[in-house]
């Protein structure tokens, strides 16, 4: 058994809509913004191996959107998915499967490859999972998100015949408890792990980087804000009860932390790799 981050570059977002009511004074000293009040994030996925099976949560943004695309999120970085895939002792085909949290670009852009003009999955072994209900909220979009779900990255797992959900099919990772959160999107998944007897989640898009641990620190993207605060106040009061360890996708510098209950609510406690942590 072992469980991993793995790197996949960085891109940038518009630091008021990443962190929304709170005041850029405040949001800037956690994440300085460029001149255009973009910060920079990072897009980092989870690999898990257990039972002779290969686990990828979440695959980035990918590479075969066009330049004016690219354009607008100032990709950086060395690392990419298959790059860091491959420097941690495996190759894509290696993958039987991959747990999507939820199907906005930068989660799932990685899923699918271009080659010419033929969109197919870039893992060939894999079973794809997402939860059905975010499937349908994802071809069916509403005005709010439209521009996340784009068609390309979402169609081809369903065409290739290697898209399973949740919930509807038997998801092979039986010691993996799967969560759903409804604030950032519909049912979008957190896994929870066991590693040497500590739990350790991945926090997807409910709690983006160490800097939205506090409870107003909600994104401007998010659908339903209010939930999102009320499943971080549950999720952090537990992580702080039973000493999780909550891993962030985006955070550009940390990539994993403990958190503990304070005067002020749930805060920071450690922070560092996760292979230190555990």
């Amino acid at each position: 058994m072992s469980l991993q981050m793995i790197d996949t570059g960085f891109f940038k977002l518009d630091g008021g809509a990443m962190f929304g009511v709170v005041p850029k004074p405040l949001w800037q000293k956690l994440n300085p913004a460029d001149d255009l009040n973009r910060c920079t994030w990072a897009m980092r996925c989870l690999l898990y191996e257990a039972n002779n099976r290969l686990l990828l949560v979440d695959t980035g943004i990918g590479d075969k959107q066009d330049a004016k695309f690219f354009g607008h999120y100032d990709l950086s970085g060395d690392a990419t998915l298959r790059s860091s895939i491959r420097a941690a002792g495996y190759d894509l085909t290696d993958v039987t499967d991959v747990l999507l949290t939820h199907l906005h670009f930068d989660h799932v852009g990685g899923a699918v490859k271009r080659t010419d003009d033929t969109l197919t999955p870039v893992f060939e072994n894999a079973t794809y999972w997402v939860h059905p209900a975010h499937w349908q909220w994802a071809v069916h979009p509403n005005p709010r998100e439209k521009a996340s779900f784009l068609r390309e990255n979402i169609m081809p797992l369903q065409e290739s015949g290697q898209l399973q959900f949740l919930t509807e099919n038997p998801f092979p990772f039986t010691d993996i408890d799967l969560r759903y959160v409804d604030g950032h999107t519909e049912k979008m998944v957190l896994p929870v792990f066991q590693i040497n007897g500590r739990s350790v989640a991945y926090m997807a898009d409910l709690i983006p980087s160490s800097g939205h641990i506090p409870l107003p620190y909600v994104m401007s993207y998010d659908v339903r804000p209010l939930l999102t605060m009320d499943e971080k106040a549950k999720l952090l009061q537990q992580a702080a009860d039973e000493n999780w360890i909550l891993l962030f996708e985006h955070d550009p510098v940390t990539e994993a932390a403990t958190v503990e209950m304070t005067e002020k609510g749930v805060r920071l406690k450690e922070k560092g790799r996760l292979i230190d942590l555990l």
